[in-house]
């Protein structure tokens, strides 16, 4: 600005506007006599309304000409009120409310109401919700006013003004009642001054895929709505207490397109994706020893030529819970829809118990198997996307309950995930403090003891909670009953110890079903999420080798637990055994049980592939008989296993049977001894 310009200025708003009473200053020459401001300003606003009016608006670009035009008249409400638009969508809420409380001043006519809402929306996004209420009141007289021709009816606009009161009346409950938790910003390391966005947390939290805008991504282009490069796909391990710098995955992950993971399974080694070059469509890639998979698409009942967003697997991996902005069976917005992967039969829309006549997005499926997790414009929300929780019991979708503040904020908050223990959660937020844009946050649930409160002096910081010893009735919502265990080890090969990368399979033993196929990395190691109250048989196999059988019974109230277990796969050659950990008997007689049968056929199986193969079957049992008892009675049980061998079409002459009694237990320990009662196959030739 020249000092010429200047001095112009500061005669004109000595003279020029000095209105009785507070009232909007037009951009006309009987108001702005000198020619020369009144042509700088006009050109600024006509600048910056291109830009403002733009597809997407370009906010950034337009505020400098409105803020030139505005020196020259600071009390046009119309142009205050764009100002303070620009700066509320640049997510500078205290830059935006000297300028929208001056338009709300200065509007008077029909103006106004838009004046009062917008105002209003800016203290909501402030958590200053008595004044919000206020505005968004002053807002409803629009209803009244006629509306022109591609504006909102005045119904459509009554409507909004209703829902905002509500969520501002959601955000006053919310705040009065805050979750104990804290949410911390994952820091420098993960995130960029661009978005970040889908915190995919491994079960055991020590790997974390998120997908960002930051620049270096491998296509290099601009993202098209001026924010940051299009996004790729990175990943970061975890370190004690920090993640380590997030890097992008290579092709065939990422490519020249729009590249978002959107789910992973609780191991980290399947991904599903979503490319906006594909007309948004969802595709699957898995790791490999030579790394990740060319990704390959879902099937044409999940993939559609609208948009799915966002994606979970079911614990068992055979099913997928997504985001569609499909219109047809559609509440209204993106529903929720639940398919099988393969997508051979038609999704299933979860119906109106999640779905709204809003948008959902974000959804997150609890290794539990019936605790969903999802972010919703719906459900009583205190403003933008809010995290919610629902539960499938007895066949039905329990009530969404909100999250509640602060992991929930009049802003929005996405892709919600935890860790298996429920404890720990990640999610996506714009709100303030963070280092740019979208930034990922953990949140931490604390137990009962601890009360954390929000300061009324700092109720927006809500990444740096403070602890008062005000005492304040807290809003509990668990986000998950932790009733899952977390199997975690390594395959190797007992004969060198070098990794297995083997296959294992999750039983049901009540049902025979089997409920999940999963994969080690390539270095052997598996991670499982098994939900309390089944008892599974987990077989671990990979050719060439026995398969290895184990038993877990999992009680309905067993809380969460960690369980570290390594597995050591034997050789399929002579002097090879192997424990039979689901074959179970009536107690004291040779019956064989129900639950028995897909143990049996894993072995008739194993027999079928190698027809070669002879075994030895040895019964033992506790102690608690006679000897002669233990003896007849384990010979009799391996008796009844041939026998269904046999009768499955293995011939006798590949199987002896032998009972042993009490005679070998499994070892002089007493925990041993408990497990002396059971049924080895040993491998006598091949």
């Amino acid at each position: 600005m020249t000092h010429h310009y200047r001095y112009l200025l500061g005669a004109l708003l000595t003279v020029a506007l000095a209105p009785a009473h507070a009232q909007s200053v037009p951009f006309t020459s009987a108001r702005i006599p000198n020619k020369e401001l009144l042509k700088i300003a006009t050109r600024a606003i006509k600048a910056g309304e291109e830009d403002y009016k733009a597809s997407p608006p370009r906010y950034a670009a337009a505020l400098p000409h409105f803020l030139e035009a505005q020196k020259i008249n600071p009390s046009n409400g119309g142009l205050n009120l764009e100002i303070g638009d620009c700066y509320l969508n640049m997510g500078d809420k205290a830059g935006a409310l000297p300028y929208l409380q001056k338009a709300a001043e200065l509007e008077t006519g029909p103006a106004a109401p838009r004046a009062h809402y917008v105002l209003g929306r800016a203290y909501q996004l402030s958590a200053r919700w008595a004044e919000a209420l206020k505005e968004f009141e002053r807002a409803r007289p629009v209803a009244n006013t006629a509306v022109k021709k591609g504006q909102p009816t005045a119904d459509a606009v009554t409507t909004d003004v209703n829902r905002r009161l509500a969520e501002c009346k959601a955000g006053q409950h919310l705040t009065q009642h805050p979750l104990r938790l804290f949410v911390d910003n994952l820091g420098p390391t993960v995130n960029s001054p661009e978005d970040e966005l889908n915190p995919l947390v491994t079960a055991d939290e020590s790997g974390l895929f998120l997908t960002s805008h930051r620049a270096g991504a491998l296509g290099g282009a601009k993202n098209t709505n001026g924010r940051g490069q299009l996004p790729d796909v990175y990943h970061t391990t975890r370190s004690g207490q920090d993640w380590g710098p997030a890097r992008t995955l290579n092709a065939p992950v990422n490519s020249d397109k729009a590249d978002v993971a959107v789910a992973a399974s609780a191991d980290g080694q399947r991904l599903l994706l979503h490319a906006d070059g594909d007309d948004g469509d969802l595709s699957e890639t898995h790791l490999t020893a030579s790394g990740w998979s060319k990704p390959h698409a879902l099937g044409s009942h999940i993939n559609t030529k609208y948009r799915e967003t966002s994606a979970t697997f079911s614990p068992d991996g055979r099913y997928v819970y997504f985001v569609s902005d499909k219109p047809e069976g559609s509440l209204g917005g993106r529903d929720i829809y639940r398919a099988e992967i393969d997508g051979k039969t038609p999704p299933v829309n979860l119906g109106s118990a999640i779905n709204t006549p809003y948008d959902e997005e974000g959804v997150f499926m609890q290794p539990d198997g019936k605790t969903l997790l999802f972010s919703s414009q719906g459900h009583g929300t205190m403003g933008g996307f809010d995290v919610f929780k629902s539960v499938y019991e007895n066949g039905k979708w329990s009530e969404p309950e909100n999250l509640g503040w602060p992991l929930n904020t009049p802003n929005d908050e996405l892709f919600f995930t935890t860790t298996a223990s429920g404890r720990y959660g990640y999610f996506a937020s714009d709100r303030p403090g963070g280092t740019g844009g979208l930034d990922l946050y953990r949140v931490t649930f604390l137990g009962a003891e601890k009360q954390p409160l929000l300061d009324q002096d700092n109720r927006l910081v809500s990444d740096q909670p403070r602890l008062t010893r005000e005492s304040r009735p807290a809003l509990v919502v668990p986000v998950v009953t932790p009733t899952v265990t977390l199997l975690k080890g390594v395959v190797t090969d007992i004969s060198n110890q070098q990794p297995v990368a083997a296959q294992l399979d999750v039983i049901n033993n009540a049902s025979g079903q089997t409920i999940g196929t999963f994969q080690t990395t390539p270095n052997g190691r598996y991670l499982l999420p098994l939900p309390s109250g089944t008892n599974y048989a987990v077989v671990v196999h990979h050719d060439n080798f026995l398969a290895y059988f184990d038993n877990m019974n999992l009680p309905s109230d067993a809380g969460y637990a960690e369980t570290k277990h390594d597995v050591r796969l034997q050789k399929m050659e002579p002097g090879s055994n192997v424990v039979l950990q689901n074959v179970f008997f009536v107690p004291g007689q040779d019956v064989l049980r129900p639950e028995s049968t897909p143990e049996l056929n894993r072995l008739l199986q194993l027999l079928s592939d190698n027809s070669r193969l002879k075994v030895h079957l040895a019964g033992h049992t506790d102690e608690a008989g006679s000897d002669h008892q233990n003896q007849d009675l384990s010979q009799r049980r391996v008796q009844a296993i041939m026998a269904y061998l046999v009768a499955h079409k293995i011939k006798a002459e590949r199987l002896t049977a032998t009972g042993y009694g009490a005679t070998v237990p499994y070892n002089d320990t007493e925990a041993g001894r408990k497990l002396s009662c059971r049924t080895e196959f040993k491998v006598v030739s091949r």
